[in-house]
């Protein structure tokens, strides 16, 4: 009885939880420090000549143009009224017209093409790839005189156009090698759902397998922008005074005066403005386009 009685007079004993583990932060080791460093410093001297070119804009040619660099100056915006002033609108009209129009051309001829080299395989895959890649081992050098004839006889010289023609002509290969990239990491299940569904090829393509692949659009068109932006033999060759574009609006800062620093400074700063705010924009993107299929 006495047993029993001390058993149930016992208070429960309560519950007993485990002890989450306390986990300790890991502190970086030296290595980590060192090579964090390293990347800082080499990211500081790609960066150092952009930087200069901004200081150097705000700056007078005489405080631009001296032997020993002057980190400490009076800004003005001197130089940048004489860019405005001296009619840079039509350059970069004529520069917006033949990259805008050209990256469209390229997107709707590249992703077909790229489509038909990789979801839907055609006979001699391999020979139609090294075609494309072909087109760029002709150095521009070489192709620059049957080009210049060419436009001649048709009376397309100085003419928007013959550049967007032109710089189509040039991405069209980059694209369709990227977009084949990017097309390759779609699961082909999607396009078999798609077609027992009943969706033909063009709608497929269109509402299945673009949205699935727009982050390696943007990234392709971002990449044909920047190349068709900075072009610059095409553009001194073919054009001369009406269809002349950015690059070739920086030369004439070279004169046989001298080289004007800061005012070239200020207009190569107007002129990297564009291309630096679409990518700032469509950064996102152009980050999991260019890393698309690269974590399963």
């Amino acid at each position: 009885m006495m047993a029993a009685t001390d058993t149930l007079a016992a208070p429960p004993r309560a519950a007993t939880r485990p002890t989450p583990a306390i986990r300790r932060r890991r502190r970086p080791g030296i290595g980590n420090v060192v090579w964090g460093v390293v990347a800082w410093l080499v990211g500081i001297l790609f960066f150092f000549p952009v930087l200069w070119m901004v200081l150097s804009s705000f700056k007078t040619e005489a405080a631009a143009y001296t032997n020993v660099p002057q980190f400490v100056f009076s800004p003005t915006l001197a130089e940048y009224r004489h860019v405005f002033s001296s009619g840079v609108g039509s350059y970069f009209l004529n520069s917006a017209i033949a990259t805008v129009v050209s990256v469209v051309a390229v997107l709707l001829l590249g992703t077909p093409a790229a489509f038909a080299l990789s979801l839907r395989p055609i006979k001699k895959t391999s020979d139609a790839l090294f075609f494309f890649l072909s087109t760029k081992m002709l150095p521009i050098v070489a192709a620059i005189i049957p080009l210049f004839v060419a436009a001649e006889a048709v009376h397309m010289l100085d003419n928007v156009w013959t550049l967007v023609i032109l710089y189509t002509a040039m991405n069209l290969p980059i694209a369709v090698w990227m977009m084949r990239s990017f097309l390759l990491e779609v699961p082909s299940e999607l396009l078999e759902a798609a077609e027992m569904d009943g969706a033909r090829l063009w709608r497929s393509l269109r509402e299945v397998i673009l949205p699935v692949v727009s982050p390696g659009l943007a990234a392709t068109a971002l990449i044909c922008a920047i190349f068709a932006w900075n072009e610059f033999f095409f553009a001194v060759n073919i054009t001369a005074a009406r269809a002349a574009t950015v690059p070739v609006f920086l030369v004439g800062f070279i004169s046989s005066q001298g080289l004007y620093w800061a005012q070239l400074a200020a207009a190569a700063t107007i002129a990297t403005l564009p291309v630096v705010l679409a990518g700032w924009v469509a950064q996102r993107q152009l980050v999991r386009g260019l890393s698309f299929g690269a974590i399963k």
